[in-house]
């Protein structure tokens, strides 16, 4: 018989609390030359100044775009909400309209918010390049979410919560990486579970043995993606969930388009991905998470979380947005009681 971590179903008033960016995507469909103009890593996530965001933003004026609510946690509190949980976000706003926008939107997404407000900063966008192999590629000005710090944690609201979810990026910032030291704090101490997306393999590499010791003190519950895992633990996925699962209590990786792996104890659940037409890749692996999550609270299985996770993120990868509305629970709720049950 599996064995699973606690968790204090429906004893808090949310189920999940996510802590990271507050970030507008603004996504666009480029090819690889345009990458190498902009002196942009394929397939990474890279921080860019407030000066450049402005050059980017006059040089694709004339550029499609789709704009959405944006950030991981942000996206993985959104789909917890989607899933029919009950979620809260924390993060920082800048003094502007886009703000407000994001605000609104996070309502409309059925999550519950706590933003401050940082005066005389914009709120920070996400430009992410969609190139025709579907890869995303990220320049990333934080904006007002830079500025989060130990100030801006609502400590009553971590004791409120089931499960904390944190974003690694968060990590690589001085300011946000005291507050997630001491919103973890807050968690372990009330009995939360917390919960870490390894975010970026850039990240990951640059800042190794400070994601070492936070994943030692506090996690529970580790996400991955192939290049994450690697460069984590430099090794391949099947080997690096073995190394991960030392640190943690449910280690998973997952493989994109071959699927995902969940470690626990001593079970390995290979999960399979569900088909689909690939529009744009953003937002799917915050969802897979959701999925698992939302599994977790509801004393779902792991194998059982891990298909609604991929089914449930192959839906976005359908999609142009990192989310997705009403219009998609119906599939979901159908894909749960006929293939689940």
């Amino acid at each position: 018989m599996e064995e699973t971590v606690r968790c204090l179903v429906n004893m808090r008033n949310y189920h999940v609390l996510g802590i990271g960016s507050a970030l507008l995507d603004l996504t666009y469909e480029v090819n690889d030359n345009f990458l190498q103009e902009l002196g942009l890593r394929k397939g990474e996530m890279q921080l860019i100044t407030k000066e450049k965001s402005i050059e980017l933003l006059n040089r694709l004026k004339n550029f499609p775009v789709k704009i959405s609510p944006g950030g991981s946690a942000s996206n993985t509190t959104a789909g917890v909400a989607f899933l029919g949980g009950k979620s809260f976000f924390i993060s920082k706003l800048g003094d502007d309209y886009n703000g407000k926008i994001y605000e609104e939107k996070t309502k409309e997404s059925g999550v519950s918010s706590y933003f401050k407000i940082r005066e005389n900063e914009i709120t920070g966008n996400s430009f992410i390049f969609i190139t025709p192999d579907y890869e995303r590629t990220f320049a990333t000005y934080l904006g007002a979410s830079s500025y989060f710090n130990e100030e801006d944690i609502k400590e009553s609201l971590l004791k409120e919560t089931e499960i904390l979810h944190l974003e690694g990026y968060q990590l690589a910032h001085i300011n946000s990486r005291k507050a997630m030291y001491h919103a973890a704090k807050i968690a372990k101490e009330n009995n939360s579970l917390i919960s870490l997306d390894l975010s970026d393999a850039g990240i990951v590499r640059q800042n190794l043995s400070l994601f070492m010791d936070f994943i030692k003190e506090y996690v529970n519950i580790i996400f991955a993606n192939e290049s994450e895992a690697e460069a984590f633990t430099g090794k391949n996925a099947e080997e690096a969930i073995l190394e991960i699962s030392k640190y943690c209590d449910i280690t998973v990786v997952k493989l994109g388009e071959k699927g995902s792996l969940i470690k626990i104890k001593n079970m390995v659940y290979t999960i399979p991905s569900y088909k689909t037409k690939t529009i744009n890749t953003n937002g799917a692996g915050d969802m897979y998470s959701a999925g698992i999550l939302y599994g977790l609270i509801n004393n779902l299985d792991l194998e059982k979380s891990g298909k609604i996770a991929s089914y449930a993120a192959s839906l976005v990868v359908g999609k142009p947005e990192a989310r997705y509305g009403a219009e998609l629970r119906e599939k979901i709720n159908k894909f749960y009681f006929t293939k689940l049950l």
